[in-house]
Formats: C-alpha cells, structure tokens, sequence
C-alpha cells in the first residue's frame, strides 16, 4: 500500500477528534460549541455528520475497487462542503459578537481538504489491470 491511504487515515482521524474539541467560544454567553455538543445554539450537531462522512471515507479508503474510489471522491467532496458550511455558519459574527476561533475549527477544515487531497489520488496499479484485460481478450 502506499503512504496516500495512511495520510487519508491519519487526516480522518484528525477530523474525529477535531469533533470532540471546543471549536468556538462565545464569551458574552458563556457557551463553548464543539461538534457534539453545541448547547445553548440552534446550530444542531454538526460534527456527527463529519463522524459519519469520516468513516465512510475510511471503509471506501481501502476498499480496492474502482466504484470504491469513485463514491469515496463524492464522500469526501460532501464532507469538505459541510465542512465550510460549519466554518461560516459557526464562526460568524451575530448580534454584533463574533465568537472566538479556537484550532479545532480550523483542524475541521484542514483535515477535510487533505482527505480531499488523498482521495483524488487512490492506490490503483492500472497496469495490472490493463494486462489481465489484454489476456483475456487474447
């Protein structure tokens, strides 16, 4: 296998963890967000869905298909989207407050671009695949 499948686990893994951590701050009410735990907002959970795409990701990640790989590029394109959905939505400034940034926000989207990244360029030897198909039709 290559390096590409483990920096795809390693940036997935990221993300899993990113979750749990605070991703911003309101002072003035005193509530920390994280992916999982956004009392006290109407922003819902959002983390579980990355959870979700994240492990989809790593199933799809070493799967040796081609189908695999092609519904791994959609998976981690919704996960990136929902990922600067989180970004906007979460850290924008409301009522005149804007909310403190804290890494984890920013570790969302960073591991969410280098899953991306890793799932543009999947572990397929084509070679192998061209001459068992230029065997068969001898």
């Amino acid at each position: 296998m290559r390096w590409v499948k483990w920096v795809g686990l390693l940036s997935a893994l990221l993300l899993i963890f990113s979750c749990f951590f605070p991703w911003v701050i309101i002072i003035s009410k005193d509530i920390t967000i994280r992916g999982v735990d956004t009392t006290g907002t109407n922003f819902g959970k959002p983390g579980y869905f990355h959870l979700v795409l994240a492990l989809l990701f790593i199933i799809f990640n070493f799967i040796e298909r081609i189908w695999a790989k092609r519904i791994n590029i959609f998976v981690v394109a919704i996960n990136l989207a929902w990922a600067i959905r989180n970004y906007i939505i979460i850290s924008a400034c409301q009522g005149g407050e804007c909310p403190e940034k804290k890494v984890a926000l920013y570790t969302v989207a960073f591991g969410s671009i280098v899953m991306l990244v890793t799932a543009l360029f999947p572990d397929i030897d084509v070679r192998d695949r061209q001459s068992s198909n230029q065997e068969k039709n001898s």
